[in-house]
């Protein structure tokens, strides 16, 4: 059966910076057991903040963009409805959005507002490492 994760930008951004870190191990133990979730509103922000300047001295904008598009090309594309206003930063509220309407597995986040969460809607919110340890 397959799996379905949600994967919050920050933890992508960290994966691909640290490859040995648990993000990278995450992302990658992700795709084999699973499938990665997007939306519209989502690919957007990873865009977006791999795009940013302030990434140019740990890794160049060529690959930050190449890591954009195999996020893109191997995430399903899923168009939520469910309009959620519970997270302290509004932002985190279309993950939790594209969780709920996606029937996810897991939302895997290392960002405070979310993770006080955990549980949401029987959705676990958990970090890297406790997702490494995750069946």
């Amino acid at each position: 059966m397959n799996k379905y994760f949600v994967f919050d930008t920050n933890v992508l951004i960290s994966a691909l910076l640290n490859f040995d870190g648990n993000e990278a191990k995450a992302f990658l133990k992700a795709r084999k057991i699973g499938t990665l979730l997007a939306s519209e509103e989502i690919l957007t922000e990873y865009l977006d903040v791999l795009a940013r300047k302030k990434f140019d001295k740990y890794v160049s904008l060529a690959v930050r963009l190449e890591f954009f598009d195999i996020i893109s090309e191997v995430a399903i594309m899923i168009v939520p409805t469910t309009k959620i206003d519970i997270c302290r930063d509004k932002k985190d509220n279309m993950i939790l959005e594209l969780a709920i309407d996606a029937k996810a597995d897991a939302i895997i986040s290392s960002d405070k507002d979310l993770l006080i969460l955990n549980p949401f809607n029987g959705i676990p919110i958990i970090n890297s490492a406790q997702f490494l340890k995750w069946n």
